[in-house]
Order: structure tokens, then sequence, then C-alpha cells
């Protein structure tokens, strides 16, 4: 079928909408209307080749919500007219998969990053130029995006789908991280190094888990404040005093849970030094691979541990659904980090996403 998607034709380069050709769904597949499609740093990671990913062109975008168009013959998940959120795919067979930690599949970059499905074929083409597709089983950064059964998640009908799909990476990465990884007890404390879209996630996980300290640790004022009003109760601006002295005078000292969600070593660093003895950083942060950090080794021999996180330790179709109930009952304002645009504004939309006009920019194909 013929569709309208953002294409990238060189590292680095501009998204253009192109009209493309997209497969029919195969048996185990599903294809999706897009309603709104968050745009990720991981996207952009992808578009400037930071990822093990083919060369362009490709069709990135990997926070799609929409509502199912056609589903293979096999696909019993779901049924046209349903409203899902697109997540990561995985392949269901290795042990991480059948241990339930999808998240961490021994075949991820083949189902995600591949640019095409796992046996190699692509999806998507203009004329009979090749365009890499599949990226996180979906590449909704267009009007229909094709996934596979795995990773499509049903939701309710009775809250907005143009603002769900940010729940497929960054909102559950964010609160699933607290709510998930690191089970934060009701009078803990945490704190949270890198105030975007998934630090102020963490923070509403937090609220959720019912913590009486919660830090917001940022560069800039204007994030601090909106920490603040999502249920933060201290911030601090890190290039006007040293956060993890002013952590540990906070919580006399250090915060029981941090989390480094800025992808920097120097802030990890600061995340694991503000911890006390049996504290735990979560690092959610993305960085390129090969990235070091020096830590403090007598530090973590007494009792600290540093966990990586992905996608906040959840299964998708069960705990998406928990987060759009937190919504619905107010207690998971997570549409307040979201601005829209048109597809066809997609450059305004990263644009202003880099350079911090926005949190989380949704597109609205």
């Amino acid at each position: 079928m013929e569709i309208k998607a953002a294409v990238v034709f060189e590292a680095s380069g501009p998204f253009r909408i192109e009209e493309l050709e997209l497969d029919d769904p195969r048996d185990d597949e599903v294809l999706v209307r897009i309603v709104g499609a968050g745009i990720c740093h991981t996207d952009l990671a992808g578009r400037d080749m930071y990822l093990p990913i083919p060369p362009p062109p490709s069709v990135f975008g990997h926070e799609g919500a929409g509502v199912v168009e056609k589903v293979g013959a096999r696909v019993t998940k779901v049924a046209p007219g349903d409203h899902v959120v697109l997540g990561w795919d995985y392949c269901g067979t290795c042990t991480s998969c059948k241990t339930g930690n999808e998240l961490y599949c021994l075949n991820f970059f083949l189902h995600n990053f591949h640019g095409a499905r796992p046996d190699g074929t692509t999806t998507l083409r203009k004329g009979d130029q090749v365009i890499h597709g599949s990226f996180f089983g979906q590449s909704s950064f267009a009007d229909f995006a094709l996934a596979n059964e795995r990773n499509v998640i049903k939701v309710p009908k009775d809250v907005p789908l143009e603002i769900l799909g940010p729940l497929g990476c960054g909102v559950m990465t964010g609160a699933g991280a607290v709510m998930n990884s690191l089970q934060a007890k009701p009078g803990s404390s945490i704190a949270i190094f890198g105030i975007g879209n998934v630090g102020l996630s963490a923070i509403l996980g937090a609220v959720v888990c019912g913590c009486t300290t919660i830090i917001a640790v940022a560069r800039r004022s204007e994030p601090l404040k909106l920490a603040k009003e999502l249920g933060a109760t201290h911030t601090i601006n890190s290039t006007e005093v040293d956060p993890v002295e002013a952590i540990r005078d906070l919580t006399g000292g250090g915060a029981e849970f941090s989390l480094e969600c800025a992808g920097s070593p120097e802030v990890l660093r600061q995340a694991v030094d503000a911890l006390p003895r049996l504290g735990v950083c979560g690092l959610l942060g993305v960085v390129p691979p090969g990235t070091e950090v020096a830590l403090d080794m007598d530090l973590l021999m007494n009792g600290r541990t540093v966990k990586g996180i992905l996608g906040g330790d959840a299964i998708p179709d069960l705990f998406i659904p928990k987060l759009i109930e937190l919504y619905k009952q107010g207690r998971l304002p997570f549409d307040r980090l979201i601005t829209f645009y048109p597809l066809d504004k997609i450059n305004q939309a990263v644009e202003d996403m880099e350079k911090r006009r926005v949190l989380k920019p949704v597109l609205r194909p």
C-alpha cells in the first residue's frame, strides 16, 4: 500500500516526507494507522548513525500509537479497530525472553535495529529503492506502520490515543525504572539526574510509589520548575552547587536511590557518589557504544549498586495498561510533557527538542 513517511537519506540529514510502498501484513503482522508518534533521542541516534544500523535511507520512529487496520491470518491478540501502542520487538525464544525479560532479548539488535524483518526482508520501498524500516519493529514516523503481533499492546479506547505513543518508550522507561527496577518504597528518597522526558516520567513514578524525598537535578532552571510542579520535593541546579554535597545534606547522608537520565559519564559518577551504603543507582541515559566511566571502587565495595535499566524493566502488555489507568485517575499526568506537531513539521519538532524548547514532541500524521 502507499503511505507517507519521514525518510532520512543521509547520516545526520533532514527528514523528508516521501510517498513509499509498505508491504501488506504477513500472517503474524499487524497494520496500524498511526495517530501519534513520539520523537525520542534514540530516533536521533539512529539518524546520526550512532547505532549499529544499516546505512540510510531509513524511516525511524518507535513510540507509535494508532488504530489497527488489518491483521495477519495468525494474529489473535488484536483485531481491526483496536487502539494500540507499539513497543519494542523481541524474538520470544531466547533465554532472556523465556524468563520474561523481553527487553533484554539476546536478539534485540536483529529485531529492532536491523532495518528489516529478522529474516532480512524489507517492508518499505520507493520504486526500486529499498528503504530501511522495521525500526523497533515499527518505523512509526509515517501515517501507517507495520508491526509484529509481539510488539503491539492493546489499550482502552476511553483515553486520547494521540498522547499514548510515549508510553511505549520514554514514559515506560522513566516511570518503570522507579516502579519496577528500583521498586522504591513509600517514604524512600530518590535523586533523579537529567530532567527531560525520561527524568520527569521517573518523578511521576516516584510520586506514585510514595517517595517522600524526590530530588530533581539538572543544569537548567526551566525543567526544574516543571519537576517541582509534577512532584519533586527538592530541585538542584548543578551549575550552581555541587549536587552530591547538596543531596547528602538534604537526605542526611545520601539518597537511597538515584537515576542517571542524562547520558553522561560525569553525571553517572555524581549519581553513584550521592548514594549512601546499600544505595542503588539506575542507569537510563543513552550514550554511544564504548562510552566509559570512572567510579570509586571503594564506594561500590561498601554495598552500593549500579544497575543498567532498559524500558523500565516492564512487560509492556501488562505495564502500559497500568500506566494508562494511573493517568485516568489523574496520578500520572504524562500528557503535560507533550507538544504536538504535524508529520510534515518533523524537522521543526526535532530542532525544538534538540534546542530544549520542548520535552516530548509527538507527531500527528
